[in-house]
């Protein structure tokens, strides 16, 4: 099949409409993608939905002869690995459990996609809730519903349906249940100038949750929430506002699951952004970097007895994540744990935010609202048709790669193993641009 075949032969049973390229799988190196094509080289802060944690081709992986024999065999038979074992999988839960696992959540259970790993972080929780309800002399039959914020994006599966709200396009027409909604008091950069707002906004957000859970008393299983609503905009939730969840979550007895499958597996400068906000979630859902997706849970989760992960086939999955990923995610960890990718996304992070917040004082007129934490970093345009007019545009005058988010943001999303001058050139990438449209509108309103 040749390149140029690859649009064409795609889009005809298919609706193919992401980005005009077709990634040269060998000749694509770090952050850089190659359009096979053409030849044509794009600095990719993309990373396929941040899904990417080396950048591509890393040499700890193409150069290790041993691993690429062992990837080899798993590649030829993918055995169910929740009903049959292998020493590979055992190798990547003791390297999962060492380099990114909490001694706290020692619960595992690994299948494949992030929504599924949602949703089964939510059936962990319906039927804990049941239980402890039962264990109360109430009705089993309560605790149906999960409390959830505004601008969530949790995925497209059965449940998950029900709490994402982030675009109609996704959600539209989809019979979802109708389980409480809470507004989401997003911070609001610099800080400093925006925080009263956002406190009031905070009290507003806990009033409501105070309200659903004694609404629906004891019908309650779950608060669910993303550390930072990355495609509801990027949109940073304070600690204090997120330890204030979780204890009114543990005074209603509601288990507090985070969505931590964008903000996981070390983007944020820590393991898991939950870490450096003082929260600690009794489920946690990972995917996209992780490459193997599924939750991690325990603490109170552990008190039911016969919880979902004590009782046979409660949750469960054919392939259980499959032996493929689960040997690359072992390597790739093996690599973020010599390398030490973790600490150091949080410095280079912060090096990313210093050079936003300097774009959008040269550029307030297109930018603002610099935000993010370690390599998850973003900006707020302001207006939604522009946004798309400066992606667009980066794309094809500097060979730069970005992410929209929410309605009117530009999302940074960074391979962990990133350099330094590439975050700098990436940066000066879209001030080039900037700088153009700006001389672009002054002559206009001239």
């Amino acid at each position: 099949m040749r390149p140029s075949d690859a649009s064409s032969v795609l889009s005809a049973p298919a609706l193919a409409d992401g980005l005009d390229l077709v990634v040269d799988l060998t000749a694509s190196r770090g952050s850089t993608l190659v359009d096979a094509r053409t030849g044509r080289e794009y600095l990719d802060m993309f990373s396929f939905f941040a899904s990417l944690p080396l950048g591509m081709n890393h040499p700890a992986l193409t150069e290790d002869g041993e691993f690429i024999a062992e990837l080899t065999r798993a590649a030829l038979c993918r055995p169910s690995n929740h009903d049959v074992y292998t020493a590979e999988a055992a190798r990547f839960v003791a390297t999962f459990t060492r380099v990114v696992g909490d001694p706290e959540l020692p619960h595992l259970f690994f299948i494949d996609g992030g929504a599924l790993a949602v949703e089964n972080a939510i059936k962990v929780a319906f039927d804990w809730k049941s239980r402890r309800n039962e264990q109360a002399g109430r009705s089993p039959s309560l605790g149906t519903k999960v409390v959830h914020l505004r601008h969530a994006f949790h995925g497209r599966s059965g449940y998950t349906l029900s709490l994402t709200n982030t675009d109609q396009a996704k959600t539209a027409r989809f019979p979802r249940f109708d389980w409480p909604r809470v507004d989401s008091p997003a911070m609001r950069f610099p800080f400093e100038e925006h925080r009263a707002e956002v406190l009031a906004a905070e009290r507003a957000s806990l009033r409501q949750i105070s309200n659903a859970f004694q609404a629906h008393r004891h019908d309650v299983a779950a608060f669910v929430f993303e550390p930072i609503q990355c495609e509801g905009g990027d949109r940073h939730l304070r600690a204090e506002y997120l330890q204030a969840v979780e204890r009114l979550c543990h005074e209603h007895d509601v288990l507090l699951v985070a969505d931590e499958v964008q903000t996981g597996f070390g983007a944020t400068g820590t393991n898991w952004a939950c870490q450096q906000l003082g929260v600690r979630p009794d489920v946690i859902a990972f995917g996209k970097k992780s490459q193997v997706c599924g939750i991690m849970a325990g603490r109170r989760v552990d008190l039911v007895a016969d919880n979902v992960f004590r009782v046979a086939s409660r949750i469960s999955s054919t392939w259980g994540g499959g032996l493929v990923d689960m040997v690359r995610a072992r390597r790739i960890l093996e690599v973020i744990e010599s390398d030490g990718l973790v600490t150091r996304a949080a410095a280079l992070g912060s090096q990313l935010r210093e050079g936003l917040a300097e774009l959008c004082t040269r550029h307030p007129e297109l930018l603002g609202n610099p935000r993010g934490r370690g390599l998850l970093a973003a900006v707020t345009v302001s207006d939604a048709s522009l946004r798309d007019r400066i992606l667009e545009r980066v794309r094809e005058e500097e060979n730069l790669l970005l992410l929209p988010c929410g309605p009117d943001g530009i999302r940074f999303r960074p391979a962990l193993a990133v350099s330094r001058a590439e975050l700098v050139e990436a940066v000066d990438r879209l001030g080039r641009v900037l700088a153009r449209l700006s001389n672009e509108m002054l002559e206009v309103a001239a």
